[in-house]
């Protein structure tokens, strides 16, 4: 985690392994319909956020209800996700959308010239 980091979880939120994330990063499980009556009546609804394994969540970043952020996802400083992104892909803006699918592990691991592959490993 980072400072600055919230959660506001009317409903389950799921972090997976080895994810980043940079300052003042938003989950928001939770929601209000438009209607003024459901405000009075304080009706609040819920829906659970998943990001999944290997992501990296820039700065600034704000993901709404009902979103899963697939493995390996980066998503860029200053986003709005507010629908699920693909698994291996680069997302950015507001709302987020992705510009980019990144290679899996499989196929980083396979690649032979991949600079990572001169580090150790940490898991």
């Amino acid at each position: 985690m980072n400072f600055g980091f919230t959660v506001l979880d009317t409903s389950l939120v799921v972090i997976g392994e080895r994810v980043m994330l940079g300052p003042n990063v938003h989950i928001y499980s939770a929601g209000h319909d438009t209607s003024v009556l459901s405000r009075v009546k304080c009706i609040e609804f819920g829906h659970p956020v998943r990001i999944e394994d290997d992501c990296w969540i820039g700065g600034n970043v704000t993901i709404l209800a009902g979103v899963t952020i697939g493995r390996g996802c980066t998503v860029g400083a200053g986003s709005v996700v507010s629908r699920s992104l693909p698994p291996f892909s680069v997302a950015l803006g507001s709302p987020a959308k992705v510009i980019k699918r990144l290679p899996t592990l499989e196929e980083e691991l396979a690649d032979p010239r991949n600079i990572y592959h001169r580090f150790p490993d940490r898991s």
